[in-house]
C-alpha cells in the first residue's frame, strides 16, 4: 500500500521527468530543489530554503499546471528572490519577482501559466529590483493571487524557521544555489545550451556573477590610487603593533549627472542623494560636478560641506559635450568619470576617459553601451 505521501512526493518526480524533457537545464536544477507538503500555504510558497506545496490543492491540479507552478517556485528560489527583497514591500516585491519568472516560463512552448498569471512584456527583461522601482509607484498595480515569498511557514509543531540543521543563513542560500546553477549548466549539454534564452541567461548571471555596487566599484578605482609608506601608523604604537601607514593621493573624480527631458524629478533627486552619499563616504575625492543635457553645464567643485548647485537641463540628450570638457581639464592625474543616467543618447564614438556609467532602473541595456563599466543604480 503506497502512503499518501509517497503518491505526492511522486507527482513531484512525474514533473521533474517532464521537465527534463523541455529543458535540460531546469530538469538538472529541480535535482537541487527541497520540497515539503505542508497545510499551511494555498498551493505553493517558498521560503528561500524549501518549496512548500498544499497536498490537496497541489493534487488536484492538472499534470501541466502542477509542472508551471513548481517552476514557478524552482525559480524563485534558484533566483534568490526571497532574500533579494530585503526590506522591500513584499506585496509589491512579489509582483516584481512573479514578472521574471512567468516571462521564463512563456518562452517554454510545453508549459501553460495558469490562469491570471501575472506578465509585463515591457518589463520582464530587467532585473527584479529594477521592475520593484518601476512598478512601485504606479497608481494601479495588477492582481496578486498569493503572496508565495515567505519568510516562515506553519506546520503541525507551530512557527518553523528556515530549514536550521541544513542552509542557515542567507550567504549559505547564495552559495547553494550558486553551485547548484554551476553544476545543472555543467550537467547540460553544449547542444541544449542554446536552448536557454537569453532573458534566462541575464538572470542566471545575476547570481553566478552579481553586479557590484557602483559604490564599491568606485573603491576599486581608490585602491588602485597609487600610495607610500610614511612610517608607522601612530594610532596603533601603544599597543605594539607596527602598522605601515599610507598616504593615499587624492581621486580625481568628474560627476555629470543627466538632466535631460528623460529624466524625472525623483529620478534627479536620486542621483543628487547618490553624490552626496559619495561626497560623505570617501573624503579623498575631489569631485567636480557636471551637468548635462545636450550640453554641458559646470564644472562646480563640491564637496559634502557645500550645498550643491541647481540642476541646468531639460532637453534632449547628447553624452558628448562632457567628455569634451573633461578632456579640456588641466590635471595631473588620470581623472575618473562617473555620469548618471538612463543611458539614452547620442554618444561619443570612443573616449580614452576611465568611465563608470550608472543606468537607472529599466535604462538602456548594459551591453548597448559603447565604453566604460556599466552598473545598474538600484
Amino acid at each position: 500500500m503506497i502512503s499518501k505521501n509517497a503518491q505526492l512526493y511522486d507527482l513531484i518526480r512525474a514533473t521533474q521527468l517532464r521537465l527534463r524533457k523541455v529543458s535540460p537545464f531546469f530538469g538538472a536544477l529541480s535535482l537541487f530543489s527541497k520540497i515539503e507538503f505542508i497545510n499551511d500555504v494555498p498551493i505553493a510558497a517558498t521560503d528561500g530554503i524549501k518549496i512548500y506545496f498544499h497536498p490537496l490543492n497541489f493534487s488536484k491540479l492538472k499534470p501541466y499546471e502542477r509542472d508551471a507552478i513548481f517552476l514557478h517556485e524552482l525559480l524563485h528560489i534558484a533566483l534568490l528572490h526571497p532574500s533579494r527583497k530585503k526590506n522591500r514591500d513584499s506585496f509589491i516585491f512579489n509582483i516584481a519577482a512573479d514578472i521574471v519568472v512567468n516571462g521564463m516560463i512563456a518562452e517554454l512552448k510545453d508549459f501553460k501559466l495558469p490562469e491570471g498569471a501575472i506578465r509585463d512584456l515591457d518589463l520582464e527583461d530587467l532585473s527584479v529590483e529594477e521592475i520593484y522601482e518601476i512598478i512601485q509607484n504606479r497608481a494601479e498595480l495588477p492582481k496578486l493571487e498569493m503572496i508565495d515569498l515567505i519568510k516562515v511557514v506553519k506546520d503541525q509543531d507551530g512557527l518553523k524557521e528556515k530549514d536550521e540543521n541544513k542552509i542557515s543563513n542567507d550567504i549559505d542560500v547564495e552559495t547553494y544555489w550558486k553551485r547548484a546553477i554551476s553544476n545543472s549548466l555543467a550537467m547540460t549539454s553544449s547542444k541544449n545550451k542554446g536552448n536557454i534564452s537569453n532573458k534566462l541567461k541575464r538572470n542566471l548571471d545575476q547570481i553566478v556573477n552579481p553586479q557590484l555596487d557602483w559604490k564599491t566599484i568606485l573603491w576599486r578605482y581608490l585602491v588602485k590610487t597609487p600610495s607610500d609608506f610614511s612610517g608607522f601608523d601612530r594610532r596603533y604604537l601603544y599597543r605594539e603593533l607596527y602598522l605601515e601607514e599610507l598616504s593615499i593621493d587624492t581621486l580625481e573624480v568628474y560627476c555629470c549627472i543627466d538632466t535631460s527631458g528623460s529624466i524625472s524629478q525623483e529620478v534627479l533627486s536620486k542621483f543628487i542623494s547618490e553624490l552626496k552619499g559619495i561626497l560623505s563616504s570617501y573624503p579623498i575625492i575631489r569631485c567636480q560636478l557636471f551637468y548635462a543635457d545636450s550640453k554641458c553645464f559646470g564644472p562646480y567643485d563640491v564637496d559634502i560641506h557645500d550645498e550643491l548647485p541647481m540642476p541646468e537641463g531639460g532637453g534632449g540628450t547628447d553624452f558628448c559635450p562632457f567628455f569634451k570638457k573633461v578632456e579640456e581639464q588641466e590635471t595631473y592625474t588620470l581623472p575618473i568619470c562617473i555620469y548618471l543616467t538612463d543611458g539614452y543618447g547620442q554618444y561619443p564614438k570612443k573616449s580614452n576617459l576611465e568611465t563608470l556609467w550608472v543606468i537607472t532602473p529599466g535604462g538602456i541595456e548594459s551591453d548597448n553601451v559603447p565604453f566604460g563599466n556599466v552598473c545598474r543604480l538600484i
